[in-house]
């Protein structure tokens, strides 16, 4: 994903400058000329230490959940806007960087998903939420996913159950071969080799089904919301937790 970023930035052509790159294993600090770059690019272990050398508005984190925080404290105390892709992202987590917002008087975009289909698909669901009395997600990812269900799944049932302004009530006993409960929404996760991204939200009414689903079948599909985040992040002082509030 982090290859898939620097490709995106340097593909907009001036619209965008990459000042630097942090990459946990990377053996020398130095600097670098990364081809199509308009200038040097400083690239650190960390964030922090590339914070140290170069100056930027956002700062791009995709990186395991358990180090995502520490990266996000480390941008916002620089006044750097972190747009973090990053899921495991909890609601203390998200309320830890409000205080930091106020603190330190930059903002911070959180979205569970880049992918702009992925995006319409959560907002589609929202929608008939409000007119079918039942469902269930069933979300697929690659098997080296860490967290279960993922954070796309999470969003889409909030949004369901805000939309619906009320719990869906289950149907069926909750054992665990029925997945996750959230909101009264069952959530089926399944993790397998040969999977990107991909979700399905399956409605059902008197008679009747309906299925919305959405699949990304290459990381660059989450390029275009990744560099729409970064257009909004520029003075951003808020924090905003999925990009169907920008879009």
């Amino acid at each position: 994903m982090g290859s898939e970023v620097v490709g995106a930035v340097l593909s907009a052509g001036a619209e965008f400058s990459l000042t630097g790159k942090a990459d946990p294993i990377f053996n020398i600090s130095t600097v670098e000329e990364i081809p199509g770059a308009a200038a040097p690019v400083v690239v650190e272990k960390t964030l922090g230490a590339v914070f140290e050398h170069t100056e930027a508005d956002a700062a791009v984190i995709f990186c395991v959940p358990s180090a995502a925080m520490q990266d996000i404290r480390t941008c916002m105390k620089h006044g750097v806007v972190p747009v973090i892709g990053t899921t495991g992202i909890s609601p203390e987590d998200l309320e830890e960087m409000r205080s930091l917002a106020k603190t330190y008087g930059v903002g911070a975009i959180v979205a569970p998903n880049f992918a702009i289909g992925a995006i319409l698909m959560m907002k589609f669901a929202a929608e008939a939420a409000k007119y079918l009395p039942a469902v269930e997600i069933i979300e697929l990812h690659h098997d080296k996913k860490l967290d279960a269900p993922s954070g796309t799944s999470i969003k889409t049932a909030q949004m369901i159950a805000a939309a619906r302004r009320e719990d869906f009530k289950a149907a069926g006993e909750d054992t665990c071969a029925r997945g996750e409960n959230l909101d009264g929404v069952h959530i089926h996760s399944v993790r397998l080799p040969g999977l990107v991204a991909h979700q399905e939200v399956i409605f059902g009414g008197l008679g009747q089904t309906l299925t919305i689903r959405h699949d990304s079948i290459d990381r660059k599909s989450f390029m275009p919301g990744v560099l729409m985040a970064l257009r909004h992040a520029r003075g951003l002082k808020e924090v905003v937790y999925g990009l169907e509030n920008i879009i």
